[in-house]
This record gives structure tokens, C-alpha cells and sequence, in this order.
């Protein structure tokens, strides 16, 4: 896998590396990261030459981008592909979650994808970044609406969707798509809408398998490019597996299940010399609908560790060793 290899999204102008950076850790996610190493470590991404990030107003409540754009307004525009993401919006009176994001901004956020607050969170994305546009705005996480998943979808397609849809047509954007933790609705979505990516999380990785039977396959189909986030399903494959009890999985505690399916993924890679990171890293991207995999760091060292493992010599013989023990489907992709 080339990390730096370009790949386009969908038929747009928009060509983003192998890898991406998501802006999410930068928000202060479950720990504090100190102002001075999360520029650092936004530095060292484009000391890479990787282009895409991506980061969204939930993101520690404003911290995120705003970090994101000290560094954004030092660059020249060509030399970035960004995405952020509509549907909350950051209020003194909205929800403010101190477990997940730690420290940093006060605010919180409340839930909106109507039209004007789909135009408002894009004014104020704008000024945070501290740039004149945005190439990627996603629809964030409408399955997770507060009035239920049958009220996040109605009002992201009728109302959030066309207000983007138009700023597409206008030249303001480059690109439309949705993110989220699951695949059900980016089904729906794909099958409804006129969509060039999707940021699909968690739901297409060594473990979980969701995303394979129908999204990716109609994502292909339909020329909708994936950003791959969550390959390390919350870290579980970024570890040794030698502390299970601080092991998360989507977010929780990962179940006796998870844990043992992936001993047996990690006691393969042993025998083949093989990093758990690389594997599950370039599983992920061995899909032809996936363009870029998006990962969190918060220093330079994990960004420079995330690219190296991009690049990790993999045989042929472990994607079939995987196959064999029955921990991968036999259809799944595998690089080459």
C-alpha cells in the first residue's frame, strides 16, 4: 500500500492520499492534548505529504477545527483536500459531553440539519478553519438524531441533502456525503440521493464485517467514494492485546468475543512477522471502494507509526492463512 498514492473522489476535482488524518483525538478525545502537540502532530502530517484531513464542529466542540486551521491558514489551498461535517452545532446551551471530549472548548452542541442550520454550521466551520472553503461537508451522524433514527433520516434527505446538494451545484462545495457508525442508513442514502462519499466508521475492518454484503458492493456500483475511519475499531487493533480490560471496541468495552477473535487474528500475524496495526490498516484499503483511510493521532510519532505501517510488507500467503481459519470472508478483498 502507498500511503501517498492519489486517489479520486468519485467524479469530482478531488484527488486525496491513501491516508488521511482525522481531527478528532485533536478535539480532545477521552484525553487532553495540549495545544503545542496537537500542532505539532498536525505539522508532521503534511511534513508527510499526506493531503486529506478531516475533522468536523463535534470534534471537542469547535477545539478541533480551530486547531486544524492554524495550521490550514499557513498553507496553500492546492495542497489540502478538506472535510467537515454538518448536523450539530455549537451552542453555550447545547449538550456537552465531558467524558468524550475532555477539556478545552465549553460549549456544547445541539442537533441540527435543517437548511439554515446546515448554512450556519458551514459559516462557522469556515471561520474556524480560518479558510474561504470547504471541499467534503458531511452529513454527521443523522442515525443518532435525538428524535430517533426515522426523524435523522427524513430531515438529513429532505432537507439537509438538498441545501448541500445545491451548494455543490454552486461551485461552493466540491463534494457531498455522509458519516456515520453504521452502514443501514448510508444504504438508504445511497440508494436515494446523488452522493460522491461516504465516511463509513468503524463498520468495514479485520473484525467487523457489516459493510461488505451490500454498502461497499452499491458504493462500487454507484461510483460513491469510502472514507475508510476506524480501522482499529477504537484500538483494539492498535494494540497487543496484552491488557484486555482497557481494550475498547466501537467506543465500549470489547466483549470476550471480540477479545478472542482478535488473539486469533494477532496470533497470525506473529507467525508471519507481521504488525496487527499494518494488517488491519491495509485490509481496509484493499477494497476498490475505499479511497482513503482515515487516522487519529495525537503526535507525531503515531502519524509517522501510521504511515510506516501503510507501507509494511504483507505476503500474499497471510491474506489466505486469514481466509483459511475463517477470520476474513473468502470474498473480502486482499492487496495484492
Amino acid at each position: 500500500m502507498d500511503p501517498l498514492k492519489k486517489n479520486r473522489i468519485s467524479n469530482t476535482e478531488l484527488f486525496v492520499t491513501s491516508i488521511g488524518f482525522g481531527a478528532a483525538t485533536l478535539g480532545n478525545l477521552y484525553k487532553r492534548v495540549e495545544e503545542e502537540q496537537a500542532l505539532a502532530t498536525l505539522e508532521s502530517v503534511f511534513d508527510l505529504q499526506l493531503n486529506y484531513l478531516d475533522v468536523a464542529p463535534y470534534y471537542g466542540y469547535g477545539l478541533a477545527e480551530e486547531r486544524v486551521g492554524k495550521i490550514l491558514s499557513q498553507l496553500p489551498r492546492n495542497d489540502f483536500v478538506i472535510s467537515t461535517k454538518v448536523g450539530r452545532l455549537i451552542r453555550d446551551e447545547g449538550v456537552h459531553d465531558t467524558e468524550v471530549f475532555v477539556g478545552g472548548n465549553k460549549e456544547g452542541i445541539i442537533y441540527d440539519l435543517s437548511r439554515d442550520g446546515v448554512l450556519r454550521s458551514i459559516d462557522e466551520s469556515l471561520n474556524r478553519l480560518k479558510i474561504d472553503s470547504i471541499d467534503i461537508i458531511f452529513m454527521h451522524d443523522p442515525d443518532t438524531h435525538p428524535e430517533g433514527r426515522e426523524k435523522g433520516y427524513k430531515v438529513a434527505i429532505e432537507e439537509a441533502y438538498p441545501t448541500i446538494h445545491d451548494l455543490r451545484s454552486q461551485g461552493v462545495i466540491k463534494a457531498i456525503g455522509a458519516g456515520m457508525n453504521e452502514s443501514e442508513m448510508l444504504i438508504q442514502f445511497a440508494k436515494n440521493g446523488d452522493f460522491d462519499c461516504f465516511l463509513l466508521a468503524g463498520r468495514y475492518t479485520l473484525i467487523d464485517h457489516e459493510s461488505l454484503e451490500e454498502l461497499l458492493p452499491l458504493c462500487v456500483e454507484k461510483n460513491i467514494s469510502i472514507s475508510l475511519g476506524g480501522a482499529y475499531n477504537s484500538g483494539i487493533l492498535a494494540s497487543d492485546l496484552k491488557d484486555p480490560k482497557r481494550l475498547k471496541f466501537n467506543y465500549t468495552d470489547a466483549s470476550q468475543e471480540i477479545l478472542e477473535k482478535a488473539k486469533k487474528i494477532k496470533d497470525v500475524c506473529d507467525q508471519y512477522n507481521i504488525s496487527l496495526k499494518a494488517a488491519a490498516l491495509q485490509f481496509v484499503y484493499a477494497h476498490p471502494a475505499v479511497a482513503s483511510v482515515i487516522i487519529g493521532a495525537s503526535s507525531p510519532d503515531r502519524v509517522k507509526e501510521n504511515f510506516q505501517m501503510a507501507s509494511e510488507p504483507i505476503p500474499s500467503e497471510f491474506w489466505m492463512q486469514l481466509k483459511r481459519n475463517n477470520l476474513i470472508p473468502e470474498h473480502a478483498p486482499t492487496p495484492n
